[in-house]
């Protein structure tokens, strides 16, 4: 890894990045938001939702060296980067991949995020 990154730990940094930019890709979805001169931090998450352990941590894995690869030279400054595993990604090839890393850094450092999602409707239960 780069030593110029460092890596999110604390779970209140994961809650104050989800405030930020948010850019969706088909493999994941790219949070990005300053965090007040503390260098380019990056964090992964990805949910039991998309596999088993296996699965998960091989995610990881390649995240790990898609954020290693790219942060540093297109990474936002002072900015934390979140990567969030999607259900698809772990079959995506790792060069689409590192072109749909790319084309998200680019558009938050453009500003160009998703729109922002509203609150989740709750469902009645007659429906």
């Amino acid at each position: 890894m780069h030593p110029n990154l460092s890596v999110i730990r604390k779970r209140r940094d994961f809650l104050a990045a989800n405030r930020g930019l948010r850019v969706a890709r088909p493999g994941f979805v790219l949070l990005a938001r300053p965090n007040d001169g503390q260098g380019k931090r990056y964090g992964i998450t990805v949910t039991k939702k998309i596999g088993n352990a296996v699965v998960r941590n091989r995610m990881k894995r390649r995240f790990r060296e898609l954020l290693g690869a790219a942060l540093p030279d297109a990474g936002l400054p002072d900015h934390d980067h979140i990567l969030i595993g999607r259900e698809g990604g772990i079959e995506r090839d790792f060069a689409m991949l590192r072109g749909e890393l790319a084309a998200a850094l680019a558009r938050a450092a453009a500003g160009k995020g998703d729109r922002p999602r509203g609150p989740r409707q709750r469902r009645s239960r007659r429906t």
